[in-house]
């Protein structure tokens, strides 16, 4: 007696390639599925005459629906099977928004739980002040949420996540990843020469650098070395000439800052270095530059801005011909934004994102100088996190364009 496997419908299941095999309910989804996501589909869609949005030319409508929030996709596939089309995939979606030239700011806070430890990227729309999240970061080991350092290329929409530590067993990582915000999606990259953790980086023409930071044991690393994200190789530079961890560095008139920052009781003045890719040396950071670096660092107007820890959390600016900081007209960082916090910035305007993921956006002016010295000035707004954020602690951020 043959024996024939039947599936919850009671239908024989058959072989592949048999020209009489139909598909169960779940398959046939699947397969529609899949029929909507094929670009060939939308455009038979359009030549059958079923419009994006009755009443309003296509052009125009996917200019609207293309304006969408992201954390509203999920709910816009179901309206019609052209939108679903649309939302289905972010790949798709972000293409399209490049094609017509939206260039959005988002805010990446990479973020940790502060009771589990695990650690998320969540996602900021500054102009819809909405949040979504994005997959998790491709890592085999068990990661710490801090010792990470994270390079941004804003207007390629392409984020490098590097080192790290691993909490198991408190070792620098070499790990490097790469998410792409058109593609939504991480992408294993080579490895950097030495693991490091606590370390400084940074843009310069293109190239990603590298100093410093912790090695195995804590010892500090001298070292450096750069990334062409074109070719995908590490290559070495020239020691810093001291051992260094990072607490903040900046990129400066194409130059790496790289300072070690005050730590409790404030007895020892911090180190500094400057890096000059054109002649492949390190220098000596001025001494009223490291000292007066209090805080995390951005860079606007061609110049150095740091939003203190300490000083009450006012912002202040760097004046190199005095080798001194001057404190910013406005108001300190509002209260709603609470240590630790990350910074970064966008056009003329510095964001800070605090415990609990509140998001602070101040916005910078020059103002008509009495004197040769620039001033400015600073006015904050605060968006309130969602109470779902309410256990996420930020330890990085940068601003990307989609």
């Amino acid at each position: 007696m043959q024996r024939v496997r039947v599936s919850s419908h009671q239908a024989p299941v058959q072989r592949l390639g048999d020209s009489q095999m139909t598909l169960s309910p779940k398959f046939r989804l699947a397969a529609k599925q899949s029929d909507l996501l094929d670009p060939s589909f939308d455009l038979e869609m359009w030549r059958k005459g079923e419009p994006l949005i009755p009443g309003l030319p296509d052009d125009v409508a996917l200019n609207c629906l293309l304006r969408i929030p992201v954390d509203d996709h999920m709910n816009c596939r179901v309206v019609c099977k052209r939108w679903y089309s649309l939302f289905a995939t972010k790949d798709r979606f972000f293409s399209r928004r490049k094609e017509l030239g939206f260039h959005d700011p988002w805010l990446f806070v990479f973020a940790f739980h502060k009771t589990s430890g695990k650690i998320q990227w969540k996602v900021f729309d500054l102009k819809n002040s909405s949040w979504h999240t994005i997959p998790a970061m491709p890592c085999k080991e068990k990661v710490c949420p801090h010792g990470f350092r994270c390079i941004c290329f804003p207007h390629d929409g392409v984020l490098y996540v590097c080192g790290g530590v691993a909490s198991d067993v408190d070792c620098p990582l070499n790990l490097v990843v790469k998410y792409e915000v058109r593609r939504n999606r991480w992408t294993v990259m080579k490895k950097m020469i030495t693991a490091r953790s606590f370390f400084a980086s940074g843009v310069i023409d293109g190239m990603i650098y590298v100093a410093g930071g912790n090695s195995t044991h804590l010892f500090e690393l001298d070292s450096a070395e750069v990334l062409d994200p074109n070719e995908g190789i590490w290559c070495p530079v020239a020691n810093m000439g001291t051992n260094m961890a990072s607490y903040d560095s900046a990129v400066l008139n194409g130059k790496l800052l790289v300072t070690e920052g005050w730590f409790w009781p404030f007895y020892v003045v911090p180190r500094g270095q400057i890096y000059d890719p054109q002649t492949g040396n390190w220098e000596n950071m001025a001494s009223g530059l490291r000292e007066g670096w209090t805080g995390s660092s951005v860079v606007l107007y061609g110049q150095l801005f740091v939003v203190s820890e300490h000083e009450r959390t006012k912002l202040k600016v760097y004046d190199p011909e005095t080798d001194s900081w001057d404190t910013v007209e406005g108001l300190p960082l509002p209260e709603q934004i609470c240590k630790p916090f990350s910074v970064d910035c966008c056009d003329n305007r510095i964001v800070v994102v605090g415990r609990n993921l509140h998001v602070a956006v101040g916005h910078i002016k020059s103002l008509q100088p009495s004197s040769k010295r620039c001033s400015f000035a600073v006015y904050w707004q605060v968006v309130d996190a969602p109470a779902s954020l309410s256990d996420f602690t930020p330890s990085s951020a940068q601003v990307l364009f989609a």
